[in-house]
Formats: C-alpha cells, sequence, structure tokens
C-alpha cells in the first residue's frame, strides 16, 4: 500500500517504520522503499512498541501492517549490517537483532487482537514474518512470497520451522529447499493469505479499515477471485519429489522428472544445485520436525540453528556472493558434489543451555 497522502500524520515512531492510529485501526507501515523495506533493529523495535501501545488502547480494534514504495512488502531483513557485524566478529549484536525479531513474530501470532498484513508487493525472508502469522492476509497481485535463504548460505527463519511443514503435499519443503517463488495465487491456495485483493483497492481497503466494522466483513467486501495456483497444479508431483525430506533424494527425483520433460522438476533441480547444501539439509530437517512442535518450540529451533550459522562459513560466502561482490559464484563447504555429514547438521539443533531464546511473559 502506498501511503495514504489524506491519512493523519504521525512523526515515525523510528526510521523505517511509521506508526499511527486511524479511526479503530492502529497502522504500521513499512517505510524504507528504496531498500525494499528491509528490516532493521530499529524498525523491530519501533514495531514491538507500537504492538504494545495498540494493545492497550481501547481505542484500537486491529493493527494493520503495510508497506510504503510499491514494490515491496518487505523483502526480508539489512542483510548487508547482519553480514558486516559477523565479520567484525559481532555475533552478539546479530543475536541481538535475531532475538528481538524471533520475539517479535511471536507476538504476532500471540497478538489479542486482529491483526490484518496488506501483501502488496515482494514479501521475502523476514518479510515474511511480518505477515504470515497474523490473524488476517491479504495478498494482491503484486504479492510474490519467498523463503530464499538456502541462496545467500542461510536457513528458513522467522517461523519457517512452524509454518511450512504445515502446507499440505510437501509444498513447504520444496518452498524452503529451492528458495523459489510463491505467486498471488499460490499464496492464497495455501492458506498464505485468506484473501485476494486487486492492488488498485488496497488502499481503499486500508481506509475501511480504520472504521469499526468486523475485520471479516470488511475483507470479504473486497475480496476478489484469485488467479489460478501453478504449485498446486503440481502438488501431486512435488509431494512424490519432496516425500522423504533427504536432499539426495529429491535431487534424484527431480533429476528423473526434469529427463522426462518435466519444466516444473527442471526449474526445481536448477535451484537447487545452486543454494547450499548445507542450508538445504538444514532446511529440510527444520521441516521434519517443525510439524510436531509448537510456534514457540518452533523459533527456540530456529534461534539455536541461528546462533550457529552466524559462526560458520556458508552464511558469509553466500552473502558475499549474491550481494557484495555479486559474482554469483559462491564456494560451498562442503561442495554441491560432497557428501554432507549428518552429525555436523544435526549440531545446529543442539540445546543451547543458558542462551536459548526466551518469551518475556506476562504471556499473551
Amino acid at each position: 500500500m502506498d501511503a495514504d497522502p489524506s491519512a493523519r500524520s504521525a512523526a515515525p515512531a523510528e526510521p523505517g517504520a511509521r506508526c499511527e492510529r486511524r479511526g479503530a485501526a492502529g497502522f504500521i507501515l513499512l517505510d524504507r522503499p528504496k531498500t525494499l523495506n528491509a528490516l532493521t533493529p530499529a524498525m523491530v523495535g519501533a514495531i514491538a512498541e507500537a504492538l504494545d501501545a495498540f494493545e492497550r488502547d481501547a481505542r484500537v480494534a486491529r493493527v494493520v501492517v503495510a508497506s510504503a514504495g510499491g514494490r515491496a512488502f518487505c523483502a526480508g531483513g539489512d542483510i548487508r549490517l547482519i553480514y558486516q557485524q559477523g565479520k567484525q566478529g559481532d555475533h552478539a549484536a546479530q543475536l541481538a537483532f535475531w532475538r528481538e525479531e524471533y520475539r517479535l513474530n511471536r507476538r504476532m501470532k500471540r497478538y489479542s487482537k486482529p491483526y490484518v498484513a496488506l501483501i502488496d508487493g515482494v514479501v521475502m525472508g523476514g518479510g515474511v514474518g511480518l505477515c504470515i502469522h497474523g490473524s488476517h492476509r491479504a495478498a494482491s497481485e503484486r504479492c510474490v512470497l519467498a523463503m530464499p535463504e538456502v541462496g545467500i548460505g542461510f536457513f528458513p527463519d522467522v517461523g519457517a520451522t512452524f509454518a511450512l511443514p504445515r502446507l499440505p503435499h510437501r509444498i513447504g519443503a520444496y518452498l524452503a529447499a529451492t528458495g523459489l517463488r510463491a505467486e498471488a495465487g499460490d499464496v492464497v491456495a495455501l492458506g498464505l493469505a485468506q484473501s485476494y485483493v486487486p492492488s488498485a483497492r488496497v488502499g481503499e481497503l486500508a481506509r475501511a479499515l480504520e472504521e469499526r466494522e468486523p475485520v471479516e466483513a470488511i475483507l470479504a467486501r473486497f475480496a476478489a477471485p484469485p488467479p489460478a495456483s501453478t504449485i498446486m497444479a503440481e502438488a501431486a508431483h512435488i509431494e512424490s519429489w519432496f516425500s522423504r525430506l533427504d536432499r539426495q533424494a529429491i535431487l534424484d527425483g527431480l533429476a528423473a522428472a526434469a529427463d522426462e520433460g518435466s519444466l516444473f522438476a527442471r526449474a526445481a533441480l536448477a535451484a537447487m544445485r545452486e543454494k547450499s547444501p548445507t542450508s538445504q539439509a538444514i532446511a529440510l530437517r527444520q521441516m521434519a520436525l517443525g510439524a510436531e512442535l509448537s510456534f514457540e518450540e518452533a523459533m527456540g529451533l530456529e534461534f539455536r540453528i541461528v546462533s550457529r550459522i552466524c559462526r560458520g562459513h556458508d552464511f558469509y560466502e553466500g552473502v558475499r556472493a549474491a550481494i557484495i561482490d555479486k559474482d554469483q559464484s559462491p564456494g560451498w563447504r562442503p561442495g554441491p558434489g560432497e557428501t554432507l555429514d549428518e552429525r555436523a547438521i544435526a549440531a545446529y539443533f543442539a540445546p543451547l543451555g543458558a542462551a536459548e531464546l526466551t518469551f518475556p511473559e506476562a504471556a499473551r
């Protein structure tokens, strides 16, 4: 949603996130359009403070999260900053960001008032965590959703351990291991958004949410039939390829299908061959474990993983190749043709003792 010039103005609580009450709605507007609304520590803090204030304010009936700039809802975290902190050995700063981001994801999941995300543009990585855990999600035709972390030697976090294993037909494993995108029709078909609203009407929808009419009734007025889902058309194949949650078995199945002429399998195979084998193995283990975890347990597991991955090799090599030097030639360790050490993968998931992620209570 582009910023509404007629909206009542308020100074931003922190740069990059404008938070204000408009009528019955507490609005959080992601406003770093030049960086595709990439999430910073300041934004995480501003959003958390706004959620606390809106929850206490009896005039606020629901929270609405939207974006400025017209291209992206939120394209993820500020990877350059996290990369620089890690290269300087400042893992404490990195982990402070992830700790607060994961707590914010949990805050959204357990929020006591309706939380409405208007996904009008690209949403990736950390941006996914800002929307899919809310009670109400509406996507426009400009919505393109992805968890592309395996391409930079990272892993699907911000609650992906909880959300993706619960998608049908192992589609969560497909999205996690390939990093490929889901279009608007896919997002609605998978339940990652419940409503499809054309982009031209998103601003009008945001204004309607200022009124005290029930959220469900407002969304129903604006909802339109979504586009067809390309991913759901391949659901049976995806389930057969990804059923074992084993990287090599998946690659073998995709290769066989590609040889038989499947363009969908060929694209998935090419995507997997480019990405970090370690990250893919971590992601597939997340998919195996996550369906049995509570949301809090899933977030704690992700904090265990990130506490190790920020001290490893592939994340920095992936960011270097994709964002810093842009040579698109990462030197993964181990490489695509080498054997993964299953004990090394399991070590990412081991308990952290006193450093485990905790959640401030009062229980929300």
